[in-house]
């Protein structure tokens, strides 16, 4: 790569919801995740924790 800069993590949306993060994109991640040898989602507790774990890693953490 060329660049130093990073591209992640982003700014959270200024009205508090990304129309991007949805149950799919968990889903989605879950199915790649399956596809390299790891467990697969089989709760809904196995869902949100990857789903959180892609929110951390999008957007900045907010200062209070």
């Amino acid at each position: 790569m060329a660049t130093d800069r990073t591209t992640y993590p982003i700014r959270r949306p200024e009205h508090g919801v990304d129309l991007r993060s949805t149950v799919g994109l968990a889903l989605d991640i879950a199915a790649v995740l399956a596809r390299h040898g790891y467990p697969p989602v089989v709760t809904g507790a196995d869902l949100l924790h990857p789903h959180q774990a892609l929110f951390r890693l999008i957007y900045q953490e907010t200062t209070r």
